[in-house]
């Protein structure tokens, strides 16, 4: 199984790094980004990085063998691949921008072209977790319960979907791991400014779901390797109800779930 995702080692590695500092990027991506790079150093793998962002750990001088301080486009990570002989690309150390590019690049056949191998999470899987259609599927596929939900990929399919639904209903962005294009509509009257919103700066997907406001939200944080290996790094509990994303949320780890009344009590 190991020998279906890693055909050879590769020789030089280009990593999308964690851009700007907002939601769904930087912060934790900036981390795991400086850890692969590490990791490829102790292998005596090349490494060039692309990350815009000065500010970040990633790059620091001793991390990455090259950097460009340049925007994350496929215009500018097709010039890096031809100019640094790129064989192998890293698409999920650098949060959402990183993503959509290796999206963008494997479709515009960029990655095909100069033979450029994937590693880590490949890029069906990328597009089975950021598709908010697909990801629903994956998990019914698995016997995962979801809450009831319908994508729509235009803003009539989304209207459509909103009043199948009923209200109070949320909309959440495709391909946005910040939340952008999110929201709580709780009426009819709010629907089309809701809809303008979510399908503002070019947003090509919009799940409408039921609203599952006042929820408890628990995270796990799980690593999985390509030998299947799984563990679970750590669980975390929102202190707030479930809102639109995690980054509005107070949040404690390990969750307080966990713990008995008198001590949750002694706690807070």
């Amino acid at each position: 199984m190991y020998g279906a995702y890693l055909a050879k080692k590769p020789k030089r590695v280009l990593v999308l790094g964690s851009g700007a500092l907002q939601i769904g990027q930087a912060g934790e991506f900036d981390y795991s980004g400086s850890q692969a790079l590490k990791a490829l150093k102790e292998e005596k793998i090349t490494t060039i990085l692309i990350n815009p962002n000065i500010a970040t750990i990633q790059t620091s001088d001793e991390l990455a063998d090259r950097i460009y301080l340049v925007a994350i486009t496929p215009e500018f990570v097709e010039k890096i691949i031809v100019q640094e002989e790129v064989d192998a690309i890293l698409l999920s150390f650098g949060g959402q921008t990183a993503l959509n590019c290796g999206l963008a690049l494997h479709d515009r056949g960029v990655l095909a072209k100069y033979g450029i191998q994937v590693l880590g999470t490949q890029i069906t899987s990328i597009r089975d977790t950021e598709d908010r259609q697909l990801f629903v599927e994956r998990l019914r596929e698995i016997d995962v319960a979801t809450a009831r939900s319908r994508a729509g990929n235009s803003f009539e399919e989304a209207r459509a979907a909103a009043y199948e639904i009923g209200f109070p209903l949320m909309l959440r962005g495709g391909y946005a791991l910040g939340g952008k294009g999110s929201g709580v509509v709780r009426a009819e009257a709010e629907l089309e400014d809701a809809l303008g919103r979510a399908f503002a700066g070019g947003m090509r997907q919009v799940l409408v779901e039921d609203y599952l406001g006042g929820w408890k939200e628990i995270e796990y944080e799980l690593v999985r390797d390509s030998r299947d290996n799984c563990i679970s790094v750590c669980n975390m509990e929102n202190l707030d109800p479930m809102g639109i994303h995690t980054g509005e949320s107070i949040v404690v780890a390990p969750s307080l779930i966990s713990m008995s009344t008198s001590a949750r009590t002694a706690f807070s």
